[in-house]
């Protein structure tokens, strides 16, 4: 199904038990509805599934302009509004579950589930190499180094996405979210791979700490635990609805 919101069309899908409880599905940077469907497929016998392309990926269109987390989170707020849910559980896989903790914090939610979620901005040890080139960029007459910059030590991300979504992942993954994770009152289930190189576990053990009901699970598995340990994964969610 296709719906226009905020001038930009956005892929979605809407099936299970028609008068269950919603469950909406919010996919990682580079993904799309296929990544979140085996989950929503395990509970679809019991709750409503609600699963979008973020604008920008999968088959959604892509924002004419770059955004940043306020900017989905009010794309989520008016889709939510438009397609007929009322307070969800809300799952999020990385990028996913940063605008579930945006959306969490301000609107009504039964509870939330984030996989892989770094909210908190923690400035990375930077190599010798990188702290030369971004040294380098300050200097009279390098201010065209900067894209070649960025493509050297810029993430597989940055490196495969259009100009547009470039910017957004900036604006993104800068943002510290730990102050709307403090708001959220919903009991939040937080599940992390044990090797999740891409949003460590010791993020997941920050992050547990300054909200107000939460607790974490760590499993066996990399940044994609939530389809490594599938069965397991329904099983403790199953609990936890």
């Amino acid at each position: 199904m296709e719906i226009k919101i905020q001038n930009v069309n956005i892929n979605y899908m809407q099936y299970g038990k028609d008068k269950g409880k919603d469950i909406i599905l919010l996919h990682g940077w580079g993904q799309n509805i296929e990544m979140m469907k085996p989950l929503g497929d395990s509970f679809s016998n019991k709750y409503r599934i609600t699963i979008l392309d973020f604008p920008g990926f999968g088959q959604s269109e892509e924002p004419k302009e770059p955004w940043n987390i306020e900017k989905y989170n009010s794309m989520l707020e008016e889709f939510i509004n438009k397609v007929g849910i009322k307070k969800p559980i809300v799952i999020g896989h990385s990028f996913g579950g940063r605008v579930a903790i945006r959306y969490s914090a301000r609107n009504p939610i039964e509870k939330l589930v984030l996989f892989g979620s770094p909210c908190i901005r923690i400035e990375e040890n930077l190599s010798l190499t990188v702290k030369f080139l971004k040294k380098l960029k300050t200097l009279p007459g390098m201010n065209n180094f900067g894209e070649y910059m960025k493509q050297y030590i810029g993430s597989r991300d940055y490196k495969a996405a259009s100009p547009i979504m470039r910017q957004t992942l900036v604006d993104v993954v800068n943002e510290d979210l730990s102050k709307y994770a403090r708001e959220i009152e919903e009991p939040t289930l937080l599940i992390w791979g044990e090797h999740d190189t891409e949003a460590p576990v010791n993020d997941a053990r920050e992050l547990e700490k300054i909200m107000i009901d939460a607790a974490l699970i760590v499993l066996p598995g990399t940044h994609y635990a939530y389809l490594e340990n599938l069965p397991r994964i329904v099983s403790i969610l199953d609990n936890f609805f």
